[in-house]
């Protein structure tokens, strides 16, 4: 388990070449599963656009390092939609007021835990007073982006520390997370589209690209054009993903 200030900061490195990508530079919170989904990535040398890498090619986070298998691991944010979509949320939890449902307020977020292996969110520690106590993740309803909503009995669950909340690990209830209705970004997602058209047609595949059903989609070596990549997009995040790390 790691605290968010313990990843932010830590340089990125290709476990292929042993080169530094850059340093990250904060963490994208997904309100609706309770999770960091993405690492957003800096580096002096990146003017242009913002880097992220998606959580599931974090190979691990380490004292020091984060580490991934390649470069392709860092992707333009901008052909990732999802990634701008929870981007703009701006869920931080630092500084968000934290309140039960009934309208009780308990204090303000200092840090927030992160399983490193998964992504899970698994605890939000919380100044009361002079106090600083950790609410457990599965008693959050609600990540806002000024404000988190938790259940009642989050009070008398509160831990002491991280240690104290390691030791609950296994023995959680089942997350009471509500989803939360989403919010129409079809116009932004619409933008999005047509940036990873426009960053990937002409480039060429450096592998086969499957489909959800194992089919080979777009075949090594072909030129993309304008369909190809929507062709891609039809298929889902996962195969724009891996399209974009497998181009040149």
């Amino acid at each position: 388990m790691k605290s968010s200030a313990q990843v932010i900061g830590l340089p990125v490195i290709s476990i292929q070449t042993g080169v530094q990508l850059g340093q990250v530079k904060s963490l994208v919170i997904n309100p609706e599963k309770g999770t960091v989904d993405f690492l957003i990535v800096d580096q002096e040398n990146w003017e242009i656009s913002m880097k992220a890498i998606p959580f599931r090619n974090v190979i691990g986070i380490g004292e020091f390092a984060v580490t991934v298998e390649e470069e392709r691991a860092v992707l333009d944010l901008n052909v990732i939609p999802i990634a701008n979509e929870l981007v703009n949320k701006k869920i931080a939890i630092k500084q968000a007021k934290v309140m039960t449902r009934k309208g009780q307020l308990l204090g303000e977020a200092t840090e927030f835990y992160v399983d490193e292996e998964t992504g899970e969110i698994t605890g939000i520690e919380v100044q009361i007073g002079n106090d600083s106590r950790v609410v457990r993740a599965d008693h959050v309803i609600t990540y806002g982006k000024d404000l988190l909503i938790v259940h009642e009995d989050a009070q008398q669950t509160l831990v002491s520390d991280v240690d104290a909340l390691l030791s609950l690990k296994g023995t959680q209830v089942q997350p009471l997370i509500e989803q939360i209705a989403p919010k129409s970004f079809e116009n932004e997602i619409d933008e999005l589209r047509k940036k990873q058209i426009d960053m990937l047609t002409g480039k060429r595949v450096l592998k086969d690209i499957f489909d959800a059903n194992g089919q080979v989609l777009i075949s090594k070596d072909t030129i993309l054009t304008k369909e190809d990549v929507m062709r891609a997009q039809e298929e889902g995040l996962d195969v724009v993903i891996e399209l974009s790390m497998n181009v040149e």
